[in-house]
């Protein structure tokens, strides 16, 4: 019996459990240990097979089981998602080493960068795990979690430099409703998806202002160009911003009611503080978490994100959202080229 670990039991974390259980493969069954900070939800998760705080009342299969110990989850698994908020992975992850199988697979699911390095998730996980490249995958994609968990169709990707290991991950989720793809470029795929969240942002910010569809769309287009632009420096590929990890990911998070960057950003055009917005919220915007340390890292490469930058500056309180709307696509005038 192949045993996968996921750690994190919010409404992404759940839903990938979901998808692995669900999956249609030829290999043996599948055991899946969900790892739930709270001990009152692994139980609900076992017992119940729900997990009403993040998915209301659509089942989860029996397969999936859960636990409030790290150790336990990962004993024994052959591969271990992570669903956990960005800035607090690399503290789970020596608990996570302790356990961790010989030539175990490590997935990441966060869409984040880490404040104060700079480094993307699977970058975080190579340097505390000392993992190898084709032991560390990357899931990404239009990953609105709530649309998946009721089985609505959906396509997403597997990266990892190494192709063999990312095909092996994608027939473990691979199902009637989730169609994954992989690629090996694990850097592109990784800041399409911390960008798109700024973007998103971005986008709710001109939400809570009443600005309209072209400001929208002028937001997600030269955002898209931002988020390429910072990728490529870093080694990444143009032909992934066109595929599900970069436009794919960045229409569904910037279209989305259901999107908790979007929300955040409507939030914030309507007034409220960043302080404000974390308190209102009951999920993590991650965009809000990385965005200065995706500006840091920009800086850093002489990279130009202006929507970013005006992002940073609302969080910060440094920039009224009633004076953002200029500067949200401030460039000096130029060709349209892409990126």
């Amino acid at each position: 019996m192949t045993r996968i670990a996921v750690l994190g039991a919010g409404s992404w974390g759940s839903t990938f459990a979901k998808v692995l259980a669900d999956a249609v493969h030829d290999g043996p069954p599948t055991e899946i240990v969900m790892w739930a900070r709270r001990s009152e939800v692994a139980e609900e998760i076992t017992r119940e097979h729900t997990n009403s705080s993040y998915l209301g009342e659509i089942p989860l299969p029996e397969s999936i089981t859960a636990t409030d110990d790290i150790t336990t989850a990962v004993t024994d698994a052959e591969l271990i998602a992570l669903a956990l908020p960005a800035q607090h992975l690399r503290g789970y992850l020596a608990e996570v080493k302790a356990a961790l199988a010989p030539g175990a697979v490590v997935v990441s699911l966060i869409k984040g960068l880490e404040r104060g390095t700079g480094k993307r998730m699977s970058e975080v996980i190579a340097e505390e795990l000392e993992l190898p490249e084709q032991q560390i995958a990357v899931v990404s994609g239009p990953n609105l979690a709530m649309e998946i968990a009721r089985g609505e169709p959906t396509a997403s990707v597997v990266a990892c430099r190494d192709e063999a290991a990312a095909e092996h991950v994608a027939a473990l989720c691979s199902g009637a409703y989730f169609r994954p793809y992989t690629n090996t470029d694990v850097t592109g795929v990784e800041i399409a998806g911390i960008v798109k969240n700024i973007i998103a942002l971005a986008v709710g910010i001109c939400d809570g202002q009443e600005l309209g569809d072209n400001s929208k769309a002028s937001v997600i287009t030269r955002g898209l160009a931002e988020a390429t632009r910072l990728a490529t420096v870093l080694g990444g590929r143009l032909e992934t911003f066109s595929g599900l990890s970069g436009l794919g990911d960045l229409v569904a998070t910037c279209a989305s009611p259901l999107s908790r960057n979007r929300t955040a950003g409507r939030l914030l055009g309507q007034g409220l503080s960043a302080e404000e917005v974390t308190t209102e919220l009951t999920q993590t915007a991650e965009g809000m978490k990385s965005a200065r340390a995706v500006l840091e890292l920009a800086q850093a490469h002489e990279v130009e994100m202006p929507i970013c930058q005006a992002v940073v500056a609302v969080l910060e309180g440094k920039l009224s959202v009633e004076n953002i709307a200029s500067l949200l696509l401030a460039r000096e005038l130029k060709k349209e080229v892409a990126p």
